[in-house]
């Protein structure tokens, strides 16, 4: 994923906080907010200590940008999104990552296709 397509600043992580809503599961928080003026979506990552160590931590970062890049083309793209990763992410292997987000994101709306559209044209016909 590529640098400016990512929150780094605090104010903006702050604005995001204030202004967006929040969706959660077990393993992520994802807080969304509009930006009507931007082409793109920009995403921004919080991992707590409780997540792991920094070796673990950096796993769950890379997996959730990947699901991101994946899921590119079906979000919403004038949003930041912010995604705060709770301590049962750290033991997720990415597709399991992949499906909790793609979960939450749904929960939000944000997602514009059902995870099930695409496995439908590959199921089998007796």
């Amino acid at each position: 994923m590529k640098k400016q397509r990512r929150v780094k600043k605090n104010v903006d992580f702050q604005k995001v906080f204030k202004k967006g809503k929040s969706f959660a599961n077990r393993q992520f928080v994802v807080y969304c907010l509009s930006k009507e003026e931007q082409k793109q979506f920009r995403i921004g990552l919080s991992l707590n200590k409780k997540v792991g160590n920094a070796v673990q931590r950096n796993q769950v970062k890379r997996h959730i940008r990947q699901a991101f890049h994946e899921l590119d083309h079906e979000l919403v793209q004038e949003m930041d999104y912010v995604i705060i990763a709770r301590k049962p992410a750290a033991a997720m292997d990415f597709f399991q990552t992949k499906k909790s987000l793609e979960h939450v994101l749904k929960i939000a709306k944000v997602l514009k296709r059902t995870s099930g559209a695409n496995r439908s044209k590959h199921a089998k016909i007796d």
